[in-house]
């Protein structure tokens, strides 16, 4: 509660005062400057006392927020390292071939984004002309985040150098002849030349700060210098809006990351209008970055506002500048210089009288088109002062008009980011405004020709050496994977012998696998695991003091536990990254981990252990970035399955992951019963994405918190494993006539169906056969692909109907997942099939009251076989009603 006097209460009281009257006469000071020469030169006075304060080293709180101007003053620009003209001229090029493609495009309905980057044009070019390193110069050049919606802009650029031609840009959008250009950045689909997708906005911000981390780790960590890598992220102000943009803000600036840049384009419009149309996105963005302990740059006004600036002696432009919102702003830049006078200019009599000394030209200039982004040297200036900037990572806001050049129809209009094409009007005033030599002639309305200056050009030359001294062309992917030697069998063998009586879960037997993995002398430090804050649920402990958790300040204090054998271990070239509770940063590590093979030429070996659905649920767009981007590793669902990790209940009760994972074409996906199939499924796995013919796909597993004593790995099953399934467990008939039938189970359902077979032939005469189904999914891609087949004319059979053929009786699939994650495979099973599976939600109770509640139990599998026998006439349909009672059903 404020005091009688109506002086609020602040930490200062908390703090002892060694001269109040001191003090007393700052105050009154200040209050004199108040009174006699107003509020806003009080405040003046206040910031350039904290602005001295803070360059003198007094440890006092920075501003979160400065005034509406550019950070750096056209006088303290640094020289420009350019021919400005030269790369005028290339920017139009870039810019008319940009429009040109989209145009073209439309025509068929393929549709294209135009405006973004014509705001953004010059934030690419200056960093292609003398910033962005290529990956044919030392180290692994820079990382580039593109922001989707300016792709037209890199692929007129690519053409310019001539790693595009006309037929490439005529296929923009067009990919099914193979020949097309993927509407956004896809390394997938254009793999030469795309390192990172970015249009799933919000993703490419929190990547680029896990790739930055990343670099970091791998020189920490003694694998690679990458201390000459830069990573530039270039985003939209609407984007900052997603969560994951601005998520790990904090994570980028406690670990000091100076080799990143965010540049965010603030042309003041989201897809469908103002980004704040009540207030300042720019402010809002310069307090949250701030905040966040990161360096601010910003370019907002161009040349043009200098004269401006200086006429306004009192700060009344200053003043007005900050308190127009961004929607009222973007109307200046599409009204009339009448409009301007009055509804800016007229606000106040100071800004009447500075208006008069003003033509309407002037006007225009400021306020249509003169923003930072739009000026070479405004951005060069930016960037080169987020490159000297050091021990905390830089953003860029950089102002501009959507739509620029584009012609008063696009500019700064609601709805540009909607608009395709342009008429041959709106063509002939871009080509005039560019200066670009394209004859009138060559105007066709229908269909807008692209403009090259030739190959030996002096835009061409020009724009060509500029790249080569920076290390070669950008963007660009290049692959450079070694493949790696496969680890010893030591590993392995120890897993295949089994547990003799120790009951183990495969959650556990997975991490002592890897564990042992890490050991390789060739490999081991390859191995990258990633864990979300749950190390010790998952029983990850025991590679603390081993292994280490990665620090970039290593351990600056006593832990708490390090008289314990397991103590927490943080070092700086630990080989762990723990994130604490994030998942989506998890993730954002392991892309980065699992594309290092192509970003830095080093292959590493991530695996991403998670709690139960917090992977494919909740960062499953992540998952498809991981496989647009080709990264390679183990992802692994552990504490897996809707019944058994008890107690936990409908939140965590994950019975649908392996339905979400079946859809991304790059996911392996397993669920394996016993620990050999584990090892199984790894040693595979390190063939196939690591080996000599490596593959750009992931393994996705599922291991369970369920202690079982885990059997020794039968002899000759190890392929069947890999294909999907194998008999683990022949019935032995009662008699030679029983009836028979084909229990398939996969992950921990196993061993309900093993206990089901035991009840089927001791109380029902029934002989059942056990199969382990390893991965209904590889088991479904596998007959898809033979379908497909038969439309080439080949003729093929599915692995698991070959499997299965002369097994007798019906089929019956359990699982602990959904039944439609077991009925993927129905239609390739010839004899009848029927499945049972954990449907609808979870719920907390003993892992037994949920099995029971959910049909999967050992008497549940028993009495849907006995019905399964029953509709086939094989058994009495009396016998079902009867175990039904028997059972309690």
């Amino acid at each position: 509660m404020p005091d009688p006097v109506g002086k609020l209460p602040s930490e200062l009281d908390q703090l002892p005062d060694r001269d109040a009257e001191e003090t007393a006469e700052w105050a009154a000071s200040l209050d004199a400057v108040t009174e006699h020469a107003g509020p806003h030169r009080a405040a003046y006075l206040m910031r350039r006392t904290l602005q001295h304060a803070e360059s003198a080293g007094v440890p006092v709180p920075a501003l979160l927020e400065t005034d509406y101007l550019n950070t750096i003053p056209t006088a303290a620009e640094p020289a420009f390292d350019g021919d400005e003209a030269m790369e005028t001229r290339i920017a139009g090029w870039n810019r008319w071939n940009a429009a040109a493609m989209v145009t073209r495009g439309a025509r068929l309905g393929v549709g294209g984004h135009i405006a973004t980057f014509a705001s953004a044009a010059w934030l690419y070019e200056t960093g292609f002309n003398h910033f962005f390193r290529g990956k044919e110069g030392e180290g692994s050049g820079d990382q580039l985040y593109i922001q989707g919606h300016a792709s037209p802009g890199i692929y007129a650029r690519a053409f310019l150098d001539g790693r595009l031609t006309e037929e490439h840009l005529d296929n923009f959008r067009q990919e099914a002849g193979g020949k097309g250009l993927p509407s956004y950045p896809h390394p997938r689909r254009l793999p030469w030349l795309w390192e990172f997708p970015t249009v799933s906005m919000g993703l490419g911000p929190l990547s680029a700060i896990y790739q930055a981390r990343f670099n970091r780790y791998l020189t920490n960590r003694g694998i690679k210098d990458t201390s000459a890598s830069h990573v530039w992220a270039f985003l939209g102000d609407g984007e900052m809006d997603e969560p994951e943009s601005t998520a790990a803000l904090a994570l980028a600036a406690r670990e000091g990351l100076d080799n990143l840049t965010f540049v965010i384009n603030c042309n003041l419009q989201r897809l469908d209008g103002p980004v704040r149309a009540n207030f300042k996105i720019v402010q809002e963005l310069e307090s949250q970055f701030r905040g966040a302990g990161w360096n601010v740059v910003k370019s907002l006004w161009g040349s043009a506002w200098d004269e401006l600036f200086a006429l306004d002696t009192t700060g009344a432009l200053v003043r007005r500048l900050r308190a127009v919102p961004d929607a009222q702003f973007q109307t200046y830049a599409t009204r009339d210089v009448a409009y301007i006078r009055e509804h800016f200019f007229g606000a106040e009599p100071a800004l009447a009288e500075l208006a008069k000394l003003l033509t309407d030209a002037k006007i225009a200039e400021c306020f249509h088109t003169s923003r930072g982004g739009h000026e070479a040297r405004k951005v060069y200036a930016a960037y080169r002062a987020a490159l000297a900037h050091k021990g905390a990572p830089t953003v860029v806001l950089a102002q501009t008009v959507k739509g620029y050049t584009l012609g008063a129809g696009f500019e700064s209009r609601n709805a540009n980011h909607q608009m395709k094409k342009l008429s041959g009007e709106q063509f002939r005033a871009m080509r005039d405004l560019l200066e670009l030599p394209i004859p009138d002639s060559t105007l066709n309305e229908e269909l807008v020709p692209y403009a090259h200056p030739g190959a030996d050009s002096p835009e061409v030359r020009y724009l060509q050496e500029r790249r080569a001294e920076l290390g070669g062309p950008a963007p660009a992917r290049r692959v450079h994977a070694v493949a790696l030697p496969q680890p010893s069998e030591k590993a392995f063998q120890s897993v295949y012998k089994g547990s003799g009586k120790q009951s183990v879960a495969t959650t556990m037997a997975f991490v002592r696998l890897v564990k042992d993995l890490m050991r390789d002398k060739e490999t081991g430090r390859r191995w990258v695991p990633i864990v979300p804050d749950e190390a010790r649920t998952f029983g990850m402990e025991a590679l603390f003091p081993s292994a280490g958790i990665y620090s970039p300040l290593g351990q600056t204090y006593d832990p708490v536990d390090r008289d314990q054998i397991m103590y927490y271990k943080e070092a700086k070239d630990g080989q762990i990254l723990n994130e604490g509770i994030t998942e989506a940063g998890s993730m954002a590590d392991f892309i980065a981990a699992a594309t290092s093979y192509a970003t830095h030429g080093e292959t590493m070996i991530p695996f991403y252990i998670f709690y139960s659905m917090f992977g494919w649920q909740r960062t499953g767009d992540q998952m498809w970035q991981l496989a647009d981007q080709l990264g390679k590793g183990f992802i692994v669902g552990a504490t897996a399955g809707r019944t058994t990790l008890t107690g936990e209940g409908l939140q965590h009760a994950d019975g649908h992951s392996h339905l979400l994972a079946a859809t991304n074409p790059a996911s392996l996906n397993y669920d394996p019963a016993f620990a050999y199939e584990i090892a199984v499924i790894v040693k595979d796995g390190l063939r196939r994405m690591y080996g000599p013919d490596a593959e750009d796909v992931f393994y996705y597993l599922t291991v369970y918190n369920e202690p079982m004593p885990q059997p020794a790995m039968p002899e000759g099953v190890e392929e069947d494993i890999v294909k999907g399934l194998y008999r683990f467990k022949e019935g032995v008939p009662a008699k030679a006539d029983a009836p028979r039938l084909q229990l398939l189970a996969s992950g921990t359902a196993i061993h309900w169906a093993l206990e089901a077979q035991e009840l089927l032939a001791a109380e029902w005469g029934v002989t059942a056969d056990v199969w382990s189904a390893t991965s209904w999914g590889e088991l479904r891609r596998e007959a898809l692909e033979c379908d497909e087949a038969l439309l080439r004319g080949e003729q093929r059979t599915p692995y698991v109907t070959r499997a299965l053929d002369g097994a007798q009786g019906p089929v019956l699939a359990v699982s602990d997942w959904m039944r439609q994650v077991p009925d993927q495979i129905s239609q390739w099973v010839e004899q009848d099939y029927s499945s049972l599976g954990t449907d609808g939600f979870g719920l907390s109770d003993t892992r037994e009251a949920a099995r029971r509640h959910f049909g999967v139990d050992a008497r549940s599998i028993t009495v849907a076989a006995l019905a399964q026998l029953a509709r086939r006439g094989e058994v009495p349909a009396s016998s079902v009603k009867e175990a039904r009672e028997r059972y309690g059903l």
